[in-house]
């Protein structure tokens, strides 16, 4: 196949990328650092382009098989001033539309596009439990993600199938969520963020890429999936699992405020949280090869 990733150099983009690659499909690359990428996909077809900008990048789109969207500013790497939030709403509102732009300009137009999304269109809570069905929230991550899923809807009515898969916190050593947390862990100051009360809806890096393989292969494939695994746990456990794997104590709370000082608004993401189950990626029969938290710990840093 020829696939068109967006966001193709960063923690899942990447992985994606050589996967695709050591299967033999043609995947294009298109990026804002095109050096950055070439150093990282040794020869790779990369395109460089603006996300927010219409160009000449655009007629790649014509003639590739499917469209992979993951691009879009980093949610937790910054406190969220004003002009922050736009950039994450605008990195995947306006970076979505000129991707759909770019299908509907096509001669030949794609059989797929597979958008991202997140687990944040849910909004928060303690209590409920959410699947594909349950209502968007109220809160900032919850607008960001309606805005997103609404501009990845309009290519079905150019005849494309579409995928949007609402993420959860995804494991990997090489980056994201489980990566900041393993330091304090290694040098025995390691334990929940606030409360440790909230959900932590998560999935191993590996079966959100084979999630994305399957979209690609299975035709019949459409609608909004849940990518988290199956079992979902709260901070706390989180935590104590984590211990365990390295054989670490898991006792020192990292206070709420002392991440509110750090990340300010964002600090949402790691002090609030909600339990997602997967109930449509489970009916398409999707089988995850880390389904619980302690063999995907093990497989992640042993």
């Amino acid at each position: 196949m020829k696939v068109a990733v967006f966001g193709g150099t960063g923690f899942v983009g990447s992985r994606l990328v050589e996967k695709l690659h050591s299967q033999n499909d043609h995947v294009i690359v298109f990026t804002r650092n095109s050096q950055k990428a070439n150093r990282q996909f040794s020869g790779l077809e990369i395109v460089n382009y603006h996300p927010l900008e219409s160009g000449n990048w655009q007629d790649k789109i014509s003639g590739t098989d499917a469209v992979i969207n993951l691009a879009g500013q980093p949610i937790a790497d910054s406190k969220w001033t004003s002009e922050y939030k736009q950039k994450i709403i605008q990195s995947r509102e306006v970076g979505t539309q000129k991707i759909v732009e770019s299908i509907k300009q096509a001669n030949q137009k794609p059989r797929v596009l597979i958008n991202a999304s997140a687990i944040g269109y849910y909004g928060t809570s303690e209590s409920a439990t959410f699947d594909e069905n349950s209502p968007s929230g109220n809160d900032f991550l919850a607008e960001v993600c309606r805005k997103w899923e609404t501009e990845a809807e309009k290519v079905t009515s150019l005849g494309v199938r579409l995928v949007i898969f609402r993420t959860g916190i995804v494991l990997g050593r090489e980056g994201g969520a489980l990566a900041k947390m393993l330091t304090p862990f290694q040098f025995f100051a390691g334990g929940p963020l606030g409360t440790g009360n909230q959900w932590f809806s998560w999935i191993h890096r590996d079966d959100l890429v084979n999630l994305f393989i399957t979209a690609l292969k299975q035709e019949n494939m459409s609608g909004k999936f849940n990518a988290t695994a199956p079992n979902p746990v709260r901070m706390k456990q989180f935590c104590n699992t984590l211990g365990q794997v390295m054989n670490r104590p898991s006792w020192i709370p990292v206070p709420a405020f002392a991440l509110q000082l750090l990340l300010g608004e964002g600090a949402q993401v790691v002090l609030e949280g909600q339990q997602v189950l997967p109930k449509q990626t489970q009916a398409i029969g999707f089988q995850y090869q880390y389904p619980d938290l302690k063999s995907a710990l093990t497989q992640i840093l042993n």
